[in-house]
């Protein structure tokens, strides 16, 4: 079983592939390893700032990634924000039944209310460099995105409304 985990910057999709690694003994892959090892080889020109155009360029590397693991029957946890709204489509009916989406994102009252705690919690699995540009605005924008690209394209999504708790379940 492949599980796709994304959502907006800061929502626990790390957090929650580490609790899938040691619930359920599922390996992950963080799609911004990828990234950072293809930008800091020289493979490509994009910076961690390109974020429109890294989704394009690391996508058909992760999905192959991810109809190899289905194909070998492995369990993989896959988590990043570069997981195109419209990834359905390029998987074969097959494929699609051992694939989960589990999309995280916040509520604008929960961001309002908590966002002093989103900030303080930013490094609960990983140590983040410098996120100064994760403002209460940027915040905001970036989880109504996820929440408008989930009911755009009928997929689930998992609120994080009154209180921060994301379990692994399948």
């Amino acid at each position: 079983m492949v599980i796709f985990i994304t959502g907006a910057s800061h929502t626990g999709k790390t957090l929650l592939a580490q609790k899938f690694l040691e619930k359920y003994r599922f390996p992950y892959l963080s799609i911004d390893h990828l990234k950072m090892g293809l930008i800091r080889s020289g493979y490509t020109d994009l910076t961690p700032e390109d974020d429109g155009a890294l989704t394009g360029y690391l996508w058909p590397v992760v999905r192959e990634m991810a109809k190899t693991a289905v194909e070998n029957r492995q369990n993989l946890v896959i988590e990043g924000c570069y997981i195109p709204f419209d990834w359905q489509k390029d998987f074969p009916e097959g494929y699609l039944r051992d694939i989960r989406y589990i999309c995280l994102a916040m509520t604008e009252n929960y961001i309002r209310t908590h966002f002093a705690d989103i900030k303080a919690h930013a490094r609960a699995i990983e140590q983040r460099g410098d996120d100064s540009w994760c403002t209460l605005e940027n915040t905001l924008a970036e989880n109504a995105a996820f929440r408008a690209g989930c009911a755009r394209y009928g997929l689930p999504c998992r609120l994080i409304d009154r209180e921060y708790r994301v379990e692994a379940e399948i």
